[in-house]
């Protein structure tokens, strides 16, 4: 009857934990739809209406006293404003590069995201480098240097995601607050500055929520759920799964990502092609790294 219930849970975290990536995977397609409001106003959108909706979560699953105990502790809230900052650049530069149509290089920051992750581990944890692991850093940078030269570009986009998505995580991994209060305390810093950039963007007559039709309007609205659902939905996945089943699920995001870049006619040249081999290459040996040690472990407990 335990083990039918542990299945139980794991099935539904498995399915909770897909939908949340699936969902960012077609964040695309949202910024495109969105695509004739700048990448700020979209931002601050995403900030303004996402801490409501938070809110509204946050009080159902009785979160508040953490939310309480975040901004009471001076370390704590100091940690998450620099956290939102990280993620608030994350947030921006990804929609700007929709727009912009540069999807294969965001696909490609968020598959270096899970290497870099294994790389900070190391310099910043003292963890220990598995041959494997050694091997996937070492072609996910061939990867990033075939970009470089053979693609005719510097992928500075997909870099400066990969970098500020870690550093926005090792902040949230050394802060105690759990993944939706900490969400809701950023996105209440954030709060502030969204809202005067839009004040300011109506008092210029530029402000395109109300200077548009309603069905773009609810949409621009509907950037707040967008921001919180997937968050949601993968925190009740990773109480469920292990952290092995995690890390195979986080490339179904980018892998998609690169998908909605195709199509929506980027141009796919040989360079990216190549350095996108190299890059899958990397991702499924560190996927395989994973799932062998989580097996070794297991069988050791």
């Amino acid at each position: 009857m335990k083990n039918e219930s542990n299945n139980t849970l794991q099935r539904n975290g498995l399915l909770a934990g897909i939908i949340a990536y699936v969902m960012w995977g077609f964040f695309p397609v949202y910024f495109k739809i969105t695509g004739a409001v700048q990448p700020l106003e979209i931002l601050a959108h995403r900030v303004f209406w996402a801490v409501p909706f938070a809110l509204i979560i946050v009080l159902i699953r009785k979160q508040w006293s953490q939310v309480r105990k975040a901004f009471t502790n001076l370390k704590t809230l100091g940690a998450l404003v620099l956290a939102s900052l990280f993620i608030a650049f994350n947030w921006g530069l990804y929609i700007w590069a929709v727009q912009e149509n540069q999807i294969f290089q965001a696909s490609l920051g968020y598959y270096i995201n899970p290497l870099m992750f294994v790389l900070v581990g190391i310099i910043s944890f003292g963890e220990k480098l598995r041959r494997l692991q050694l091997i996937a850093a070492i072609l996910a940078t061939v990867g990033v240097i075939i970009m470089t030269i053979v693609g005719g570009q510097f992928p500075w986009i997909a870099l400066s995601l990969a970098l500020s998505f870690t550093a926005y995580g090792i902040i949230r991994k050394t802060t105690e607050v759990g993944s939706l209060p900490g969400l809701f305390v950023e996105t209440c810093v954030l709060f502030f500055p969204a809202l005067i950039y839009l004040i300011w963007l109506q008092s210029q007559n530029n402000l395109y929520f109300t200077n548009t039709s309603i069905d773009m309007s609810t949409l621009l609205m509907l950037a707040g759920p967008l921001t919180v659902l997937p968050l949601v939905a993968f925190a009740f996945a990773a109480r469920r799964l292990k952290l092995s089943t995690i890390g195979f699920l986080q490339f179904i995001g980018p892998s998609l990502q690169f998908l909605m870049g195709i199509v929506y006619g980027e141009k796919l040249t040989f360079g990216v092609l190549l350095c996108f081999g190299f890059i899958w290459t990397a991702a499924t040996i560190f996927i395989w790294d994973a799932a062998v040690n989580a097996q070794a472990d297991n069988n050791t407990n």
